[in-house]
């Protein structure tokens, strides 16, 4: 062996290690862009459309952020399909540059005084760039990760996807803070709130080059060699629906309690609830580092006990501890610490091995589209709505009656998860 030569071991943890920082920047700068337009509303809102009315251009604002959540189905099948085609390297590499691309644009948009309605154009076209890339590149870099992982260890392996992701919004968070203290308000409003944009088109390059160094998944390689990636895509999903209604009847229920209590909570205790922001921030920085630490222990225990009873810890659990949650919460920040870390721990058992389950459901020649086309519908359609139908429900019918929607769609989804194959530890072919 020469001295620049390389043990097999040694081989394949330099290759376990590229994978997972590759996955994980990417998968982190993506959960970056896409909530860090939501943290800057405001400022975009003034700076880029007509803000004679403050108020419609709040709306007009969060009406492109909406655009993206519809951009994100296309995104999974358009993604899905170069994924299954062309290789998982080569997808995760595109939907990174198209991400990063949207974010300059955004950083770069003239203001509305300057170019008038071609300002909002701009953002509108960077928000749909940021919602195919953003539909894409999960269920792709989910499918080259669950690939890529010693069988007995995928689930913990599939864990590091929302370990990362979040990860991204928490950093997103505290560029925001760091800015807002140490910029003044106006500087903010003339070019402040371009910073975080203009980082995360910096930060893409860098994951891109992580990925240029990836190696592409031994199991597409094969599946490439015997040709089965040429065949029709359409019919191949057909033959497949069943794993593609799993996917959307699992999800359902976890994707609308995520929304509703690691993104949405702390804004809804500050509005709603009139507890402080500045504490809300904290509690939801507190609770998403307990989420995070959570995520690799579920992983780990569904590789030894396997992944319906964990499966089933995240559903069902989450629909049993979805009222008394809601009732703790009053109006303090330790009530909503508290709270939020129950239903994130019980989430977690579902999120940290999605990722795996998905992936050992379908076959390699269509993973990446048969997982990304309904995963993303389902996102878009319910965890999309979420916020939104948190505030209106409560508005019109009480407190508990988006938590009685919410509880439904979990008792759906454990449903589906009951009756789901046990795939622990199954060769992906």
């Amino acid at each position: 062996m020469t001295k620049t030569s390389l043990s097999p071991e040694k081989s394949q943890r330099r290759d376990h290690r590229r994978t997972l920082i590759g996955t994980g920047v990417g998968n982190a700068l993506e959960w970056y862009d896409w909530n860090v337009y939501a943290a800057f509303t405001v400022f975009i809102a003034a700076q880029i459309f007509n803000n004679d009315n403050p108020t419609s251009a709040v709306l007009a604002t969060l009406a492109i952020f909406a655009v993206g959540f519809v951009a994100r189905p296309f995104g999974g099948f358009l993604f899905g399909w170069i994924a299954d085609r062309r290789g998982r390297k080569f997808s995760l590499m595109l939907a990174i540059a198209l991400a990063s691309l949207g974010s300059l644009m955004i950083g770069l948009t003239p203001t509305f005084e300057t170019a008038g309605v071609f300002s909002s154009l701009m953002l509108l076209v960077a928000r749909l760039m940021q919602g195919l890339a953003h539909g894409g590149e999960l269920p792709s870099a989910q499918t080259y990760l669950s690939e890529a992982a010693p069988r007995e260890r995928r689930g913990l392996w599939s864990s590091w996807m929302y370990i990362t992701g979040t990860f991204g919004i928490l950093f997103g968070l505290l560029v925001g803070a760091v800015l807002n203290s140490t910029m003044s308000a106006q500087a903010m409003d003339d070019f402040g709130w371009r910073i975080p944009f203009l980082l995360g088109a910096v930060f893409g390059l860098f994951s891109l080059y992580m990925r240029s160094g990836m190696k592409e998944s031994e199991v597409f390689e094969k599946n490439l060699a015997e040709k089965r990636a040429h065949d029709p895509v359409w019919p191949q999903i057909y033959r497949h629906r069943k794993a593609a209604m799993q996917v959307i009847g699992m999800t359902l229920g976890i994707t609308v309690a995520y929304y509703a209590w690691a993104i949405n909570a702390p804004a809804f205790a500050a509005s709603s609830l009139g507890i402080d922001r500045g504490q809300t921030l904290w509690a939801g920085i507190i609770c998403n580092l307990v989420f995070m630490a959570a995520l690799p222990l579920w992983g780990m225990l569904s590789d030894k006990i396997g992944r319906r009873p964990v499966l089933l810890v995240g559903t069902l659990g989450s629909a049993i501890a979805y009222f008394p949650m809601v009732f703790l919460l009053q109006d303090s920040m330790w009530q909503l610490i508290a709270s939020m870390s129950v239903m994130l721990i019980a989430l977690s058992a579902f999120l940290a091995i999605a990722p795996a389950v998905y992936a050992e459901l379908f076959p390699t020649s269509v993973r990446a589209v048969g997982v990304g086309l309904p995963y993303a519908l389902c996102v878009a359609l319910f965890g999309g709505t979420a916020p939104y139908l948190q505030v209106w429900m409560g508005s019109q019918f009480g407190h508990t009656a988006f938590a009685i929607y919410a509880v439904a769609l979990l008792l759906i989804s454990t449903v589906f998860v009951w009756f789901l194959p046990e795939t622990k530890a199954k060769n992906l072919a």
